[in-house]
């Protein structure tokens, strides 16, 4: 079973006083099937003058903070160690076919239902019905049809973080076909939904690797997203257009949602500030397996 430590750094710094701030925060792993929290904690500076840890409405770990002290910087430094067991990959051809599942909208538990629903980033259209469809031939199990959607972004859609930011519609996405993680997340996620089929957004982390022959660099990897995809026969199953990637024992979650808003890693609102920059620095180690006596 991989065991991981993640560090993820968040550095704000302001051209002028903030008076007052509020933040919400999803930085902390979440306990799941495949995935065992051992350790989580946060440094955040200076320090908040109110702070208290909740669930979100989708059962997410969330921080939130309240700065009531003047400050021009501040730092967000969350730190977990996480250990992730193998799902296996499920039977992709086993299972109805993908429009009864559709079709059985009504019978769906509501907590799948409301995936199928459109959301601000990641809503289902005739285009995506389109595009999707190549997919999802007749009679074709849900896995089956959501691999082969996810194959053709991994294959079809070029990596460029330059294209895209965090507003950019999925629209645009089919049609230049490139973009990062979340924009490929929101496509398949859409695409999904147009056909009348549950899907939801993860976010997390993903363990990197250098290139052959070079060394890892510390504060360069980053916040990654997956999907989630729903069949009768096996529940939630993971995933990843961006590397065309099913249940990867190398992804750590940290929540789900409809999109990107509902588990951003940082948000919020303050009072003062002027212009800012942000610097972030995410590590993913893998840490030597425990032993047992």
């Amino acid at each position: 079973m991989p065991r991981y430590q993640i560090s993820h750094r968040t550095f704000y710094s302001y051209s002028s006083p903030v008076i007052q701030s509020n933040h919400l925060l999803h930085l902390e792993p979440r306990q799941v099937a495949q995935q065992n929290v051992v350790r989580h904690n946060l440094i955040i500076k200076p320090k908040p003058a109110w702070r208290e840890s909740r669930p979100d409405y989708f059962g997410n770990p969330t921080t939130l903070i309240s700065m009531e002290d003047e400050h021009k910087e501040l730092l967000v430094h969350s730190r977990s160690e996480v250990e992730v067991s193998d799902a296996g990959q499920p039977d992709f051809m086993a299972g109805e076919g993908w429009e009864r599942v559709a079709q059985s909208l009504p019978s769906m538990k509501p907590d799948v239902a409301e995936f199928v629903c459109p959301s601000r980033f990641a809503a289902g259209s005739k285009q995506l019905y389109q595009f999707a469809l190549p997919s999802f031939e007749p009679g074709l199990p849900v896995l089956e049809g959501a691999r082969r959607l996810m194959e053709r972004i991994f294959t079809d859609f070029s990596f460029d973080n330059s294209t895209t930011d965090v507003a950019t519609p999925v629209a645009q996405v089919l049609e230049q076909k490139s973009g990062v993680c979340q924009d490929f997340a929101h496509l398949q996620i859409a695409a999904l939904r147009s056909l009348g089929l549950p899907a939801r957004y993860v976010s997390g982390y993903i363990l990197t690797h250098p290139a052959e022959g070079e060394k890892k660099l510390e504060g360069t990897d980053a916040s990654h997203a997956w999907v989630q995809v729903w069949s009768p026969e096996k529940g939630w199953v993971d995933f990843d257009p961006t590397n065309n990637l099913v249940n990867s024992t190398e992804h750590i979650t940290t929540g789900f949602g409809r999109d990107f808003g509902d588990v951003s890693p940082i948000s919020g609102v303050l009072l003062g500030g002027g212009h800012h920059s942000v610097g972030v620095a995410v590590d993913v180690k893998v840490l030597p397996p425990t032993s047992v006596n």
